[in-house]
């Protein structure tokens, strides 16, 4: 992984020793190991030191940051078992006086070597809200007055971890070893001799976040957002570092832990307007961290604004007296839209301009149809990211309703291409893309009124793919040639909310009707079929028309005209 990280087995004898200095990051999650995972890691260790054996025992690893000549370390991943492990050794020294309790205290705390430049200190600093907390009461011992506090009086759940965590280990220590100091002696030199962890280090960020995303295989507990937060906020004044961790803990809630990770690499988009070619914490700080004042403009100016915009796009909730209505309905469907590349464009516009209504319908009208060119063309993603780039340039500048960003117009090539499609053979795109055709044309038939739920829709052809010899269909549809050109286009096709049934899909006319379009209610809530349902006969006359009809309505919601 490169020359300058580094990885070494140590017993935990060395893992608590002046060797390391570790530092929980104000960007780490708080202690939250409950009462489940710390039993769980007692019975480990305990039924291992049963068995006799002289045999090691492995915890797992550790990520940390950390310079190979200074003792100081950064704990990227490995918080929860270090702090478990150190209440612990602080229990089982509890019991202890004199030499012995002495010996085992060094474990939690430096105890001091003038000569070597060595202060008295804790072995490890929880984040800043926990480390008073935790010095006071487990690396001193005081665990009759930690036991004593009513947890509802903590004041965050990370303390009152530590302190159920507490309570468990010191329980299941008296009930296997009885308090017995002999025996608590033993365990503990099981502990510091036996035990090892495998440390990983490295001097960079960027480089221990890539060694932690390959070890923690069972999803990331640490974001590149929660390190971009450490460098940010490190960077405001101290005196105002609390206000603005604040601002940013409550953007987190508001969008969702994952939600606000997406928003800082739609944020890299609509600066970088490329796709991304690094790791998503390299190219925010290019592209956007350098590219701001101070980290109080990057928080008020960028993350704030844009994390509302964000939202609103996100959960279709924009809000005005005017056009909500109809601005939540395009946002619908652009969510349904099988890639989320449209929103930093969305973001972008809605921080600029979300308080001019009129404006913001013009553009999400033309956004819903560029994103939906995009989707049904197909277009890759390298395709849709370098359209929307051109689109976000041009938002960079000036704009307005009386001068709008014509950029998120189609231009004439793409107006010709989309049309194509849709004229064409429908089924035989992807499921994603037909799907999205025919419930948008059901849609634009439906003035806004009809709600959808994908999970139920199937696609049944009304002139079936095979057509059997002496059958009506036969009759009706003669010519092979015209069957092939229609089966599978638009026309051709409903919507409905049943499961497929193999034997209806070749019934005649009627009883498809009867027995399969209208479901047990002889309805259907698709407008599409509600048509089919209420056609007598199906000639490729009226199929033809029925083609013409269903391109000029998609032609004409969709403003795809030449001149557009």
């Amino acid at each position: 992984m490169g020359k300058n990280i580094s990885g070494a087995e140590y017993p935990l004898s060395k893992i608590f020793s002046s060797d390391f200095d570790y530092v929980i990051p104000s960007y780490q999650r708080p202690y939250a190991w409950t009462i489940d995972q710390a039993s769980e890691l007692f019975d480990d260790l305990y039924d291992f030191y049963m068995l006799g054996k002289e045999e090691t025992y492995f915890l797992g690893s550790i990520v940390l940051i950390k310079n190979e000549s200074i003792p100081f370390a950064e704990v990227i991943d490995g918080q929860q078992r270090l702090t478990t492990l150190t209440i612990l050794l602080a229990l089982i020294t509890s019991y202890f006086s004199d030499d012995l309790r002495t010996d085992f205290a060094s474990y939690i705390r430096e105890p001091g070597k003038a000569s070597q430049g060595l202060k008295p200190k804790p072995r490890l600093t929880l984040r800043e809200r926990d480390s008073v907390f935790f010095t006071k009461y487990v690396q001193s011992f005081d665990f009759d007055a930690l036991l004593s506090i009513e947890p509802q009086t903590l004041d965050n759940e990370s303390q009152k971890n530590i302190q159920a965590n507490s309570r468990l280990l010191k329980d299941k220590l008296q009930t296997a070893l009885h308090g017995d100091v002999e025996q608590l002696c033993r365990f503990g030199a099981f502990l510091v001799q036996r035990c090892f962890l495998v440390v990983v280090s490295t001097p960079s960020q960027e480089s221990a976040f890539r060694v932690f995303s390959v070890l923690n295989n069972r999803g990331l507990d640490l974001l590149p957002s929660d390190i971009i937060k450490a460098e940010i906020i490190g960077r405001v004044a101290p005196e105002r570092q609390d206000e603005f961790t604040e601002k940013w803990e409550e953007l987190e809630v508001r969008t969702g832990r994952n939600g606000f990770n997406d928003l800082f690499g739609h944020i890299r988009m609509i600066y970088a307007k490329v796709k991304a070619k690094r790791a998503l914490l390299e190219e925010f700080k290019e592209h956007v961290m350098n590219q701001v004042s101070t980290p109080e403009y990057l928080i008020e100016k960028i993350l704030e604004p844009y994390a509302e915009s964000y939202l609103i796009a996100k959960s279709q909730a924009y809000m005005s007296m005017k056009h909500a209505e109809e601005i939540n309905y395009l946002l619908r469907w652009l969510n349904r839209i099988d890639n989320s590349d449209w929103l930093p464009v969305a973001i972008l516009f809605l921080a600029q301009q979300k308080d001019q209504p009129e404006y913001v319908l013009w553009f999400f009208t033309k956004l819903e149809r560029l994103a939906a060119y995009l989707h049904i063309c197909a277009k890759n993603v390298n395709q849709r990211i370098e359209r929307y780039a051109e689109v976000l340039s041009s938002l960079h500048h000036p704009h307005s309703l009386d001068k709008p960003s014509l950029h998120i117009e189609l231009t004439a090539t793409e107006i010709a291409e989309m049309k194509n499609i849709l004229n064409g053979k429908i089924y035989e795109l992807t499921a994603r893309r037909r799907n999205y055709i025919i419930l948008r044309l059901d849609s634009f038939l439906s003035d806004g009124a009809a709600t959808y739920d994908p999970a139920l829709l199937t696609i049944e052809h009304v002139l079936p793919q095979t057509v059997g010899e002496g059958s009506e269909w036969a009759t009706l549809w003669p010519n092979i040639e015209d069957r092939k050109d229609w089966v599978h286009r638009i026309a051709n096709l409903v919507p409905l909310t049943q499961k497929r049934n193999s034997k209806a899909q070749n019934f005649d006319f009627d009883t498809k009707k009867a027995a399969y379009f209208g479901g047990k209610r002889g309805v259907s809530s698709y407008i599409l079929t509600t048509q089919v349902l209420k056609t007598n006969e199906w000639s490729p006359a009226l199929v033809k028309q029925r083609q013409s009809d269903l391109l000029e309505i998609m032609v004409d919601k969709w403003s795809l005209r030449a001149s557009s």
